[in-house]
């Protein structure tokens, strides 16, 4: 009986939801029928007979079905009642049992991309590499820029922006790349992003098709891997040696439309391109017309040795694409990057950046563009430079006791992380996850890893972690590898 079935399903609802009784009513008549409950063309009993069985106020009943009748759910015909809607689609009723994974009803490309690598482990904990130290931006000061915009902002401020960003931002990125980068461009070749997600995204939307292959570092930087991935390309992997990415001859037989890498300070070894590696790059690009993505991540921090020039500043033919972030200097979270792209790309990016991502936040590019002008940026990069140059030094002297043979550092030379290499017979996840245990968090590099498997050794961060902490959990580090060193060594 229908109205045995209403009073169940009415003592079933949430008392917290709190839903009017004319909306209770309304839910459990909508479930009846559309769990078949009710048949299509079936006699609904009178609005009378429903308010005496169920003790509702005529209003709650009317209020009810009324709404039902809107959404076509019910039909009023006069002189014969309230009926089932002929129309309304049944729901499948269930399976007895699952016949399939949810995993395997995503497409390939979904399954690949749900597969995370540590984006959402990236916990701010000592030692987590990819981790800037955002506690010392001046809150106030960049709150009083952005508020001072905001009441300045014109009407177009606020509208998408066609442009590649606001003009004096981008001028101040293209100044400070020829200055410091010795990247020789103009304002319109920079197109500001929201990230180097997005500016790795756009490059493979413009300068690649489904199935074109990109050549990746390996080990490489998980956050590219995504992107490519994401947009249909066929990853390569080529392999990292102590002077970068390292073709090989069987690697022309994967003719790359795209070359990613990290020349400057190769993520995750640390790895720093050499000349001759720089030029062979160069040259191969030119050989297959092939466009060479440069991921500058974190070129503001060097600790040691002369600046490297980047790989844009040697290019001669436009092959290169040049990108960078604000993330690694200001905070993660102002979600502003940069790409240079070669002239004869410049409008078609605008545009397709504009169709594709309509970018907008131009008060706070105004923000950010003064806040560069007023020398605040370079203020936050020279303190950045010094805090980091001591974390890491200590870092350093915390870790030699666990140095020697068997265990070395490499990339410390530049950037907010180091890594730690290993011998091949030690299990650096497992060496990882002891750490983890104990509140440090480092990634091991094998896990960078796409297709080698000859690579041991742990990434470490020093970028977040205060100096008080490097003092006190540095030696516990060394004391864990050490300890790990002796008790795997081969006999």
């Amino acid at each position: 009986m229908l109205s045995e079935f209403l009073l169940s399903e009415l003592s079933r609802l949430n008392p917290q939801d709190r839903l009017p009784l004319h909306r209770q009513l309304y839910e459990a008549l909508r479930r009846a029928i559309l769990e078949n409950k009710l048949s299509p063309e079936e006699r609904l009993p009178s609005s009378r007979d429903l308010v005496q069985d169920l003790g509702l106020s005529r209003n709650t009943v009317v209020a009810a079905l009324t709404q039902l009748t809107v959404e076509g759910y019910l039909v009023s015909r006069v002189g014969s009642g309230t009926f089932v809607s002929a129309k309304v689609p049944q729901r499948q009723r269930r399976p007895l049992r699952q016949t399939s994974h949810p995993a395997q009803q995503l497409s390939h490309r979904g399954q690949a991309l749900g597969k995370h690598f540590c984006a959402s482990e990236l916990e701010i904990q000592p030692f987590t590499p990819g981790i800037a130290d955002f506690s010392a931006f001046p809150v106030a000061l960049w709150q009083r820029l952005q508020n001072k915009h905001w009441r300045m902002t014109y009407p177009d401020m606020l509208d998408y922006s066609s442009s590649g960003g606001y003009a004096p931002l981008r001028r101040a990125v293209a100044d400070y790349l020829h200055m410091f980068r010795s990247v020789a461009l103009d304002l319109d070749q920079v197109i500001i992003t929201s990230g180097t997600q997005e500016s790795l995204e756009l490059c493979a939307q413009l300068l690649a098709d489904q199935g074109d292959t990109v050549w990746l570092e390996d080990p490489a930087y998980w956050g590219a891997g995504k992107a490519f991935m994401a947009t249909g390309l066929k990853i390569h992997p080529v392999p990292v040696d102590e002077q970068g990415i390292a073709p090989l001859a069987n690697d022309r037989h994967a003719p790359p439309r795209l070359m990613y890498v990290t020349p400057s300070h190769q993520y995750p070894t640390g790895a720093v391109m050499s000349l001759e590696r720089r030029h062979q790059i160069l040259s191969l690009a030119n050989e297959h017309q092939a466009w060479v993505l440069e991921d500058d991540y974190d070129s503001e921090f060097r600790f040691s040795g002369p600046p490297i020039a980047s790989l844009a500043g040697l290019d001669t033919q436009g092959r290169v694409l040049y990108l960078g972030s604000f993330s690694k200097v200001l905070y993660p979270g102002l979600k502003l990057a940069y790409v240079v792209v070669p002239k004869g790309l410049a409008a078609a990016f605008k545009a397709a950046h504009y169709d594709l991502n309509r970018p907008g936040q131009m008060p706070v590019q105004a923000a950010l563009a003064e806040f560069i002008d007023m020398g605040h940026f370079a203020a936050c990069l020279r303190k950045a430079r010094q805090s980091y140059a001591q974390r890491r030094h200590c870092l350093l002297e915390a870790l030699q006791p666990c140095l020697g043979t068997r265990a070395r550092i490499t990339g410390a030379e530049q950037g907010l992380h180091l890594c730690v290499r290993l011998p091949d017979h030690l299990d650096d996840q497992a060496l990882a996850r002891q750490l983890g245990k104990l509140g440090l968090v480092v990634r091991p590099l094998s896990a960078y890893c796409l297709k080698r498997r000859d690579l041991r050794g742990l990434v470490i961060g020093y970028g977040y972690a205060p100096l008080a902490q490097i003092q006190r959990f540095g030696p516990v580090l060394a004391q864990v590898v050490q300890q790990a060193l002796a008790h795997r060594a081969p006999a």
